[in-house]
């Protein structure tokens, strides 16, 4: 907001600046007539009187007379010169000859310069010498003035824009953070007033659209968990029977399709959970080591494969940090079982604490994610068109899950290319106080 202030200020205080200058000037110049009559006929008697005292003496004391002139009218200049003074153009010259005045005009219109024939060779001047320093100074001091009380009227012009805008942008950014019952409760008298508004209803419809899909999502989910219950206990009476092996080969494929389907409502649920605005993650000191130990004893049997190196690399001191253990073990949880599933032979794992934060990254060595797909992969159900069999591709939603995992926590997650080869996803926590 204050780049607002700055640049209508700039912009207020050179308009007006430029104005005072060229203002002037081209009013000057559009009736420049007017100004040379209406300044001829205030120095006409001034002139007059100037005249009639050379004219009493005789021509030879005219210079004596300018000099004690020129004392006597001091800090205006006096002097005698002549009409043919290189200093004067050609149509002055004229017009001294013919016996007219010769004006001219300085800022503002005001005359600097008066000259009045004496006779065919000489004129008498009166030269208005400019402003000494002081009066300059005190003129940019009125203009300073000027400059701050135009900027004392922006202010308090602008003051209500700003406290409006300020709560417009918190409300925006709390929204943004999940708090989808924030309002602005901006006054319809503001200046902004249609604009809040607008912005309230639209939070309130995206408030609602959001409330039914989590509440559709959780009913259809735990909707869908009895029947698969069932039928899971139906297959499980069935195998226990004798059958023949090709229909307990169909039946223990049913199984796995049932417990598939298990598994998918589940993350569902899990996503679901996620995106409530309610649920504040928990705060809790864990040792780094000890943790990353005990999300790694979770993939002992997928890690016995001979094929598949894991190494883990801790950078500095890593001593306790304050972080929710549930939510982050799920995201590093989705992380290693997407770089098992995708990976050659190798995977790296990596720790660094400083004092902004964590950052934990998941290296693999295999075919790597294109860049243009790097921000997609989170958006739940996309899975890479080399995955879309659900056997190595997953449901599309563990890589959605730990973002939101992490972003519950103030955290990112991005993905990027690994060293390895392969893919790299980073994670980052910032520190916070328990």
């Amino acid at each position: 907001m204050l780049k607002i202030l700055v640049r209508l200020y700039l912009v207020t205080i050179v308009t007006f600046s430029a104005a005072i200058y060229l203002v002037p000037e081209l009013v000057i110049g559009v009736f420049h007539e007017r100004f040379m009559r209406y300044n001829m006929d205030q120095s006409r008697g001034l002139q007059s009187l100037l005249i009639e005292q050379f004219r009493q003496v005789p021509k030879e004391q005219w210079p004596a007379m300018a000099t004690r002139l020129d004392q006597r009218f001091g800090p205006l200049q006096v002097s005698l010169t002549r009409v043919d003074d290189p200093s004067f153009s050609a149509p002055e010259q004229q017009r001294l000859r013919g016996g007219e005045d010769v004006l001219r005009l300085g800022e503002w219109g005001t005359r600097t310069l008066a000259v009045s024939p004496l006779d065919e060779q000489w004129a008498v001047s009166l030269q208005v010498p400019p402003d000494p320093l002081d009066v300059n100074l005190l003129y940019w001091s009125m203009n300073v003035l000027i400059g701050a009380a135009l900027l004392a009227c922006l202010l308090f012009w602008l003051r209500p824009h700003w406290r409006d805008l300020e709560r417009l942008k918190q409300t925006a950014r709390r929204l943004g953070q999940g708090q989808l019952s924030e309002r602005t409760n901006i006054s319809p008298r503001s200046n902004i007033g249609e604009l809040a508004a607008v912005f309230d209803t639209m939070a309130g419809d995206v408030e609602d659209l959001l409330n039914q899909q989590r509440d559709l999502l959780n009913a259809v989910s735990h909707e869908l968990r009895t029947p698969l219950t069932r039928l899971d206990f139906g297959l499980a009476l069935a195998l226990s029977e004798d059958l023949p092996p090709a229909s307990r080969d169909r039946l223990q494929g049913l199984v796995a399709h049932i417990r598939e389907l298990d598994e998918l409502v589940l993350e569902l649920l899990s996503y679901s959970r996620l995106q409530n605005p309610a649920r504040l993650p928990e705060r809790v000191m864990v040792s780094l080591d000890e943790f990353v130990d005990s999300i790694l004893g979770s993939f002992d049997e997928e890690l016995e494969a001979p094929d598949t190196v894991l190494d883990v690399l801790m950078h500095g001191s890593l001593d306790r940090f304050v972080l929710d253990p549930r939510l982050t073990a799920r995201a590093v949880q989705n992380l290693l079982r997407n770089a098992m599933r995708y990976c050659e032979r190798r995977i790296q794992i990596g720790v660094r604490v400083n004092p902004e934060g964590c950052e934990l990254w998941v290296d693999d060595d295999g075919i790597g994610i294109p860049e243009l797909d790097r921000e997609r992969i989170f958006e739940p159900f996309y899975r890479l068109d080399r995955s879309r069999d659900r056997a190595t591709g997953g449901f599309g939603l563990g890589l959605a899950i730990s973002r939101r995992a992490l972003e519950a926590q103030g955290g990112t997650l991005t993905a990027e290319q690994s060293p390895l080869g392969g893919a790299r996803f980073r994670l980052w926590l910032p520190t916070v106080a328990c």
